[in-house]
């Protein structure tokens, strides 16, 4: 089951920004797609949790961390900010590339973004973002399922992901785009326990 649409319009940024901070959207091609009610403790306590393994080994790189809700726009071209008909919000990012960032979030391709998956945003983001995050170059992507306890993860090869690699969240797994990255999933599982 898909999120809800906003309505039937074509949005882009400038759209996005004129509407009232009570509800969420996030933009695909000019789809506003309303993302729900805040995700639940559960949730948020793994995102939390690799959030602070993350931007503990990333403390004096050149690569930032960022958690939602942060403004990834995704241009298709050189368009000006106003024009772009782009704009997600995932759970947690990665970026290396300074350029990228500004006040407004990210303009581009982050190097990693992580899903936490939800009830109500799963089939989203496991084919409508999967499939936009390949799109526009994003070199690897993680899908946490915490019911099953599984990570999927996609890596950009040659402009796609191809198959995805399955790991239970067990032991530790290093990012393979950001080796220094190496999550313990026995502190983020944890998180399903309490």
């Amino acid at each position: 089951m898909g999120l809800p649409r906003r309505d039937i319009e074509y949005h882009t940024y400038a759209d996005y920004c004129s509407w009232p901070d009570d509800v969420r959207y996030e933009l695909i091609d000019g789809v506003a797609y309303a993302m729900g009610p805040a995700p639940v403790r559960r949730h948020q306590g793994i995102l939390l949790e690799l959030a602070r393994q993350v931007a503990n080994i990333l403390e004096g790189s050149r690569c930032r961390p960022y958690i939602a809700p942060f403004d990834v726009r995704l241009p298709k071209a050189e368009e000006i900010d106003n024009d772009v008909d782009t704009v997600v919000q995932p759970d947690l990012v990665v970026i290396c590339d300074r350029a990228k960032l500004d006040d407004k979030g990210c303009r581009g391709a982050p190097d990693w973004v992580v899903e936490v998956l939800s009830p109500s945003t799963a089939g989203h983001d496991q084919i409508l973002k999967r499939a936009l995050y390949q799109r526009v170059g994003v070199r690897e992507y993680w899908l946490v399922h915490p019911v099953d306890r599984i990570v999927t993860i996609y890596t950009l090869n040659a402009g796609s992901y191809g198959a995805p690699d399955m790991r239970e969240l067990v032991g530790t797994l290093a990012v393979g785009v950001l080796p220094e990255i190496v999550i313990d999933w026995e502190r983020v599982v944890r998180e399903l326990d309490d």
